[in-house]
């Protein structure tokens, strides 16, 4: 489902909007490659389960994100869905 009135700010607030409107991004940092491995590990196995897959890149601590609903052509709800989780897998590590 395409999103209509969504805020941003309000819902993810760590998130931004690309150039076009499309998809939203962030990057994360974490202490170390092994806790940024753990993030990209809980975030692959819920991805599989709501199959909605990011864009992503890992460069030692930091994990670039980009998501958007690929075959919609713009930002679903499985796009804001997958950021929250991503940012709870994130509190959650950094909290190891």
């Amino acid at each position: 489902m395409i999103i209509d009135n969504f805020n941003l700010d309000k819902e993810i607030p760590l998130w931004s909007l690309d150039a076009d409107g499309k998809a939203i991004t962030r990057q994360f940092a974490f202490v170390d490659f092994k806790q940024a491995f753990e993030f990209m590990t809980l975030a692959a196995q819920y991805a599989e389960e709501i199959d909605h897959h990011p864009d992503w890149s890992n460069s030692w601590n930091k994990v670039k994100v980009s998501l958007t609903t690929h075959s919609a052509g713009t930002l679903t709800k499985l796009d804001i869905q997958l950021a929250k989780a991503m940012d709870a897998f994130a509190s959650q590590v950094n909290q190891v």
